[in-house]
């Protein structure tokens, strides 16, 4: 399994009323570090936003600005959401992810960095967005390294289905992008197909196409390990129409 630098903010899901219901992550907690521990109880009502499904978010009182906001889901430790939020200062940045030692982490690069322009929830990110995310706000939303459920009786827990990509489209800006990026090849094609035929996409490289990485992804442990095994990262960057 490979995840955004820890497994977190994964795909679970749950019956309700005898419907399947695709969730983002599955809970796998680890050891929390003094530090991490010390960031979620001192930092956290800071930087963090509770989770009020009654309640949509205002980006312009939320940061201060008016500037876009890219949204993340599953930061893992935080290390690639806080290098993108320290270079591109002209961008907020609403990171996800339940992983309480990942969240930990990233509080703490924030305050290291003095970063002003991220805002943390730790909560399942299909509800966030459900609920919390008003419709055209999103300028792009970031998925990487999602877990690929390898095994075919697990690909119906795979975050990337048609129907969670029509809930992304309706967050996303018109000409806002979805990207997600994955070292699972099987579950690049996966994540293409979906997205080629999806009427509220296109592939500004082409139907059929991956993406050249953006200079704006910082690659993470796992990818440049991934890398000196030969290991291959298919990028994908899919715009609304």
């Amino acid at each position: 399994m490979t995840t955004n630098e820890t497994p977190a903010q994964e795909n679970d899901e749950k019956t309700i009323t005898h419907r399947r219901e695709i969730k983002s992550f599955v809970r796998r907690e680890g050891r929390t570090t003094p530090a991490q521990e010390r960031a979620l109880n001192e930092l956290l009502p800071v930087y963090g936003i509770d989770y009020c499904p009654d309640q949509q978010l205002n980006f312009t009182q939320l940061f201060g600005n008016d500037n876009p906001v890219w949204l993340e889901i599953g930061f893992g430790m935080g290390q690639s959401l806080a290098s993108m939020a320290e270079r591109m200062p002209e961008i907020n940045f609403l990171g996800i992810e339940v992983h309480r030692p990942g969240v930990g982490s990233l509080l703490n690069a924030v305050q290291e960095k003095n970063l002003t322009n991220i805002r943390i929830m730790s909560h399942d990110a299909v509800d966030v967005l459900k609920n919390m995310i008003a419709e055209n706000s999103l300028a792009r939303l970031l998925l990487f390294f999602p877990d690929p459920w390898h095994k075919t009786r697990h690909h119906k827990r795979r975050i990337v289905q048609a129907e969670f990509m029509s809930l992304v489209a309706s967050r996303l800006s018109v000409g806002g992008a979805f990207h997600a990026a994955t070292d699972w090849e099987p579950y690049a094609q996966w994540m293409m197909e979906v997205l080629d035929t999806h009427p509220h996409y296109q592939n500004p490289a082409g139907t059929g196409n991956f993406a050249i990485k953006p200079d704006y992804r910082p690659e993470t442990k796992f990818e440049r390990r991934g890398q000196r095994l030969g290991h291959g990262v298919w990028d994908l960057i899919y715009v609304k129409q």
